[in-house]
C-alpha cells in the first residue's frame, strides 16, 4: 500500500535524525500525554473525527452526524465552551472552522499530522487510552456501550492497527516509523533508527470497574490484578489510578471554573456525593471547584438536588489514596509500571509518595502539569519524570527555567511536553505578538534533520503565527516558537526529553523491591528468568516478560508465533513449543546466560502450547489462552502453558524461576 491519495501534506523535508550524541543519548522531544483514539472512548460520538480510516481521509476528517448541518446539536461544545457551539462542520477538504486550537470535540492528531511532529523532532509519544463513563452515559449521542475497560481494549486495538497501517506505507511489518514499544531498550533502539516510540497508557476514572458508591467500593484486590494483567498485556506501561472523579483507589484534584461544576455533577452521578473539601495541611492544595453550573448539567440532576456552596479556605479533597489504591500502588510496581500522580488530590499524592519513598521506586510521571508545583522536587528526588503542558510558548520556557535547578540538584535529564490533544483540552492559540517577532518559515526542526513549511491538509494551510497549535503536525512549530521567543536552551532541555523518560522507565524496570518469586511469595534471589514474544500482526515485542510480568497480548485476540528466553541461575534451560499445523517442535536447549528461540516467524501459525524444563529448581508460570484466559498456575522442573488438540491460540505467557 502506497500513501493514500487523496491526503494530507507533511511539509517537511529531509532524513529525521538516527542514533545518538556524543554522549550516547536519544535525542527527540517527547509528548507524555496524548489521546490518539479517544474518539473510540465516551460512546464514540464525543470525539468527532480519527487517526486514520482504511477509507481515506475524507472518512477520517469528518464530523459527527449530530454536529450537521451547522454544529447546533454540538452540546458538549458549548457545555464546555460556552456560546451556541455552532461551526462548519466539514473537515475534509475546506476545515472552515476545525481542527482548530480551541475546538474541544475534533480530533487534532491525524497519523499524517503525528507523521510530520515526528519528522519534526518527536521520538516518544505517550498515548494514553481514555474513556468516562459518566460522561458515557450522560451525554445524548453515542453509537456504543460506556464500559470504559472495552473502550481502553478498543483503542489498543485500534492503536496497533495504525502501526500496521502506517507499516504497510512503507513496505510491511516493522517498516515503518510508528513503534509500538513495551520496554526502555526496545525504545531506545527504535529511536536510534530515527523513528517513533509508542508507549501505552491509561486514564480512566474507574480502572477495573474500581467506582465507589456511597464510599463502598465496587472492586476487589482480584479485580486490580485481573485489570492489570490485561492491561499489562495490552502492552500499557504507565496509568492513571483516578481521573475526574473520587473512585475507590484514591480523590482526584478538582476540576475549575464551569468544567468544574459540570464534572462536579458528574462526581455525585457516579459516586453519589458530591466532591467533599476541608482546610489543607501543607503548602500544596487542590484546585478550587468551579462554580457556575452550565443549565445543561444541572438538568442532569434529580429534582431538589443541588451543588454545595464550598468554604474559600477548604480546599483539598478530603479523599485520598484508599488501601485498595496502595495495593494497586504496589500491584504496578510488581509489574514494573510507571504511576501517573496527575488528577491525584494532594492527599491522594502525598500518600502515594510515601509508598514510592518506601521503596525507593522511580516509577513517578506528571504528565501535563495537573500536580501541585511543590511536589515537584519530591518527585525529582525520587527519579521521576515532569512534562509541562503546552500553552503560550514564552510562558512555557519561563516555567521550564523555574525547575532547572531542581532538575540539575538531582541529575535529572531533559524535560517533557504533555499536549493532551483529543483530551478536552485547549491548544495554545496564536501569540499575541507573533507579527512583532514570527516563527519564520521554512525552519529547521530541532533535530536538525528536516526542514518544515506551513503545513497543508486539502485546501487548509496552517500557520503558527496566526493560528496556533490548531493540530498535531504544528507541535514542532510550537517548539521553533519556544526558541523564538525562549531561547535554545530550552529547546535543548525538550530534545533531551526522550532520553529523561526512557531513563525514569529504565530505572522502573530494573527496580528489584516488588519482583516477588511466584514460587514462594518472597522476593527473588539469584535467578532470572527473561523472555520475548513475537506477535501475530505486531512482530517482536521487548523483552517485555521477566521474573513474572507477561509477554504477549491479551484482550487483542493474537496469538504468540514464537518465543526467545534466556535465564541465569537455572543450570541450563530446555524449551520447546507446540505449532499449528506442525505439532512439537524438537527441544531447544541454551546454558545459563544464553538464549534460545522457538516457534515460528513469517508463516502466520500460531503457538498453542510452551513446555519449558530447567536444570535445577523449578520453575513456575501460567499462560493467557483464546477463550480460557489465565489459566492456573503451575510448577515443576517441567512445565507446559497453553493446551494441544483444542486448536486455541496461546496469547501470553509469564514465568518465574524459583531459587
Amino acid at each position: 500500500m502506497a500513501r493514500p491519495v487523496p491526503d494530507s501534506q507533511i511539509n517537511a523535508v529531509g532524513e529525521p535524525f538516527k542514533g545518538t550524541d556524543a554522549q550516547g543519548r536519544v535525542r527527540g522531544f517527547v509528548d507524555a500525554h496524548v489521546h490518539l483514539m479517544s474518539n473510540e472512548g465516551f460512546g464514540g460520538r464525543l470525539m468527532c473525527g480519527k487517526a486514520f480510516s482504511d477509507r481515506g481521509i475524507a472518512d477520517a476528517l469528518k464530523d459527527c452526524p449530530e454536529h450537521y448541518p451547522d454544529g447546533s446539536h454540538a452540546v458538549f461544545d458549548y457545555i464546555m465552551n460556552g456560546g451556541d457551539g455552532r461551526h462548519d462542520p466539514v473537515g475534509w477538504p475546506t476545515f472552515k472552522d476545525w481542527p482548530a486550537y480551541g475546538s474541544l470535540t475534533h480530533t487534532q492528531t491525524y497519523y499524517a499530522w503525528v507523521e510530520r511532529a515526528w519528522r519534526g523532532g518527536q521520538r516518544v509519544l505517550v498515548n494514553d487510552l481514555v474513556s468516562n463513563s459518566v460522561i458515557c452515559n450522560a451525554y445524548f449521542f453515542k453509537d456504543r456501550g460506556c464500559d470504559e475497560m472495552d473502550a481502553i481494549r478498543l483503542e489498543a486495538r485500534k492503536t496497533y492497527e495504525l502501526q500496521a497501517y502506517v507499516d504497510a506505507m512503507y513496505g510491511g511489518p516493522g517498516k515503518g516509523w510508528f513503534r509500538i514499544v513495551t520496554d526502555s531498550d526496545q525504545a531506545r533502539q527504535v529511536i536510534g533508527q530515527g523513528k517513533l516510540a509508542v508507549i501505552l497508557g491509561v486514564e480512566a476514572s474507574e480502572p477495573f470497574g474500581c467506582k465507589q458508591v456511597f464510599d463502598i467500593p465496587q472492586c476487589g484486590p482480584e479485580d486490580i490484578e485481573r485489570g492489570l494483567d490485561e492491561l499489562y498485556g495490552m502492552g500499557v506501561r504507565s496509568m492513571f489510578l483516578c481521573h475526574k472523579f473520587d473512585n475507590a483507589l484514591c480523590g482526584v484534584r478538582f476540576d475549575t471554573g464551569t468544567v468544574g461544576a459540570a464534572i462536579n455533577v458528574g462526581q455525585f452521578l457516579s459516586t453519589g456525593t458530591f466532591w467533599k473539601t476541608e482546610k489543607c495541611t501543607g503548602p500544596q492544595h487542590d484546585n478550587p471547584i468551579g462554580l457556575g453550573l452550565a443549565a445543561e448539567a444541572q438538568q442532569a440532576l434529580p429534582p431538589g438536588v443541588a451543588a454545595p456552596a464550598y468554604a474559600a479556605d477548604a480546599q483539598c479533597n478530603t479523599r485520598g489514596l484508599t488501601g485498595l489504591g496502595e495495593y494497586a500502588i504496589r500491584a504496578m510496581m510488581k509489574r514494573h509500571m510507571m504511576l501517573e500522580i496527575d488528577h491525584m488530590s494532594v492527599k491522594a499524592v502525598n500518600q502515594s509518595f510515601a509508598v514510592l519513598d518506601g521503596a525507593a521506586y522511580p516509577g513517578v510521571i506528571s504528565s501535563h502539569s495537573w500536580m501541585d508545583t511543590d511536589w515537584t522536587e519530591r518527585l525529582y528526588r525520587r527519579g521521576g519524570f515532569i512534562a509541562q503542558h503546552i500553552h503560550n510558548a514564552p510562558d512555557f520556557a519561563a516555567e521550564e527555567r523555574s525547575t532547572a535547578a531542581i532538575r540539575a540538584k538531582y541529575q535529572i535529564t531533559g524535560y517533557g511536553i504533555g499536549t493532551d490533544m483529543n483530551g478536552v483540552s485547549e491548544q495554545p492559540g496564536p501569540r499575541g505578538d507573533a507579527a512583532a517577532n514570527p516563527v519564520t518559515y521554512p525552519f529547521r526542526s530541532a533535530d536538525g534533520g528536516s526542514l518544515l513549511e506551513r503545513q497543508t491538509t486539502g485546501q487548509r494551510t496552517w500557520d503558527i503565527n496566526t493560528e496556533g497549535v490548531a493540530h498535531y503536525g504544528l507541535v514542532p512549530d510550537w517548539v521553533e516558537d519556544v526558541r523564538v521567543t525562549g531561547g535554545q536552551d530550552v529547546v535543548d532541555d525538550l530534545m533531551l526529553g526522550a532520553e529523561g523518560y526512557l531513563r525514569t522507565w529504565g530505572a522502573t524496570e530494573r527496580h528489584p523491591g516488588d519482583r516477588v518469586d511466584a514460587c514462594t511469595g518472597t522476593p527473588g534471589r539469584g535467578v532470572d528468568l527473561r523472555y520475548q514474544a513475537h506477535v501475530a500482526d505486531i512482530g517482536w515485542q521487548g523483552y517485555t516478560g521477566q521474573n513474572g510480568t507477561s509477554a504477549g497480548t491479551t484482550g487483542l485476540g493474537d496469538s504468540i508465533q514464537a518465543v526467545r528466553m534466556s535465564a541465569r541461575g537455572a543450570g541450563g534451560l530446555w524449551v520447546r513449543a507446540h505449532v499449528q499445523n506442525i505439532g512439537w517442535q524438537p527441544w531447544q536447549y541454551a546454558a545459563d546466560g544464553q538464549q534460545v528461540q522457538v516457534g515460528t516467524t513469517g508463516q502466520g501459525l500460531r503457538l498453542e502450547a510452551l513446555e519449558v524444563r530447567v536444570g535445577s529448581g523449578t520453575v513456575a508460570g501460567r499462560g493467557h489462552v483464546q477463550d480460557v484466559g489465565w489459566t492456573a498456575p503451575v510448577r515443576g522442573t517441567s512445565i507446559v502453558l497453553g493446551t494441544t488438540g483444542q486448536s486455541r491460540r496461546l496469547e501470553a505467557i509469564s514465568l518465574n524461576l524459583c531459587s
